[in-house]
Parts: structure tokens; sequence; C-alpha cells
């Protein structure tokens, strides 16, 4: 499978991402809708957070800000245990038998089999080598979703003590400095302290999906405005930023636009979220 080339340019305080990357795959819509949509269903023990919404200004776009409706947001990544129990209770996740159209050939890459997690791994760790199309599964088995990029940028914003850091100076340096961390997403989740909201490890142990990670890039023709799944695949050109001095956002935004949504990497993970009225 062709992987993607990046090419990152510095210009003065602008930055800009080039990506090439293969023609996406076709999905049949009906294929698509069958396995994201019939699971079983999992109870996975974790407490879900209030988040109040509000206004926030995007690292990207037009400098224009977006509201964010109230909603609920799992106060820790997915672990190792929880999405070995989905996948006994979804055969059709387990790695001998997912589809390579949901998943590629590095899902679940580490573990020793279908049912047997890495070796050394600590079940409370999150859980890696995880596809969108997988993640996705998973959050709907448990009866949630997953954030989608405003949300889970919004609660990203703070700290231990603020909703809102980005303005702090060693805000973006701190976040760098865990990103740089080798190895973080074989730690055990909640072992750092928790964030304004109550929410934990938003940034020590793993990259995280959300439900619309690359909406920023065009989809597919702009002419027809839709958005469909099966457009979640290839980046645009260039990716402009609305505050530049926030390195480490644009390292999230650049790395979700290099992502396929059947592509699946050591050290990235996800959360699931819902709707708050629907709790």
């Amino acid at each position: 499978m062709s992987k993607i080339f990046k090419i990152l340019f510095y210009t003065g305080s602008f930055f800009f991402i080039f990506l090439c990357c293969d023609k996406a795959a076709t999905i049949n819509s009906k294929d698509d809708s069958a396995t994201i949509t019939q699971e079983l269903s999992i109870t996975p023990d974790v407490k879900m957070i209030p988040i109040k919404g509000g206004k926030y200004l995007p690292f990207y776009g037009d400098s224009s800000l977006v509201k964010v409706e109230d909603f609920l947001l799992d106060e820790r990544p997915v672990t190792n245990a929880e999405f070995l129990d989905f996948v006994k209770k979804n055969p059709k996740w387990k790695r001998s038998n997912v589809k390579g159209l949901f998943a590629d050939e590095t899902y679940l890459k580490d573990w020793q089999d279908d049912e047997t997690l890495p070796k050394d791994a600590d079940p409370d760790a999150p859980v890696t080598f995880v596809s969108w199309f997988a993640a996705k599964a998973y959050a709907k088995s448990a009866g949630k979703r997953l954030p989608t990029l405003d949300e889970w940028e919004y609660v990203a914003m703070a700290d231990e003590e603020s909703a809102n850091a980005r303005n702090k100076p060693t805000y973006s340096a701190h976040l760098i400095n865990l990103y740089n961390k080798k190895y973080r997403e074989k730690n055990k989740v909640k072992l750092s302290q928790p964030n304004y909201y109550g929410v934990y490890n938003m940034f020590d142990l793993t990259w995280e999906w959300t439900d619309d990670f690359n909406s920023i890039m065009t989809t597919s023709d702009s002419r027809t405005s839709e958005f469909d799944d099966k457009g979640l695949f290839c980046a645009s050109a260039a990716t402009s930023a609305a505050d530049v001095l926030n390195y480490a956002s644009f390292m999230r935004y650049a790395f979700r636009s290099s992502l396929k949504a059947n592509y699946t990497v050591e050290n990235l993970g996800f959360r699931c979220a819902k709707d708050l009225k629907e709790n």
C-alpha cells in the first residue's frame, strides 16, 4: 500500500504542508453502513465528563469563532482491555477478520493474536493500531460516537487551571515536550493530572481520532457541498492557520491531514463522546 509523501515548509511565521497521496479507494456505501451499524453492545466502565459548550477560535480557517454545543466526553482514552472486549463480542473486528477496506495491514499489529494483547502490554494503556472505522464501530457499540474535531480541540485548549490556556507562554511548549516523548502510548491511563474539565490524557499518551478528522480538507468535489465517510482519505494541497504561534496545534492538524480512514498508527488511539441530550 502506498503511503503519503509530506513536505513541510516554514516561511517567516507561516507553515505549509503539501501532501501527495494515492487515490482513495472506492467504498461501497452498503458495505460501509452494514459494517459500522451492526455491532453488538458493549458497556465500558468509563466516566463521561459533561463539557459546557461555548465559542472558540479554531487553529485553522478564517479567524471566525466556532460554536460548540454542550456534550459528554470520556474522561480518558479507550484502553487495550476495553478494545479486546469489543473484538471478542464483535469478531468481524478481529485482526484476522477485518476487511482491508476498513483497516490496513498494521491493524492491531502488536497483538499476539486475535484475542491476546501485546506481550508485556498494560491492559489499562490506550489501545493503538486502530483505524478510524474500527474506532467509530467501537463507539457505536458503546452507544456513543467519536468526538468532532471542534469538540476535541475545544477541550484541548484547557490546562489544569483554566478552560483556555492558549495565551499562556508555556502552553504550546509543554505540549510539544509531551508529543516528543517516546513510547508514551504504553503508559497506563489517568496517571497524569486531569485538565480543567476533569479530562485525562488529552496529550500525554496518544494522538486521537476525531469523527471528522480531516474535515478542514477538501473531501470531494466542492461543487456538491456534500460530506460523507467515503471522502475521509487524502488531504488537500495545504492548510492555513489562524494562530501560527500554536505549534502544538499545528502538529495535530498536520498529523490528521496525513491520515486515511483505514490507517492504523502505533501512537494513535481514541476516546468516545456523546450528545448531552442523549444522556
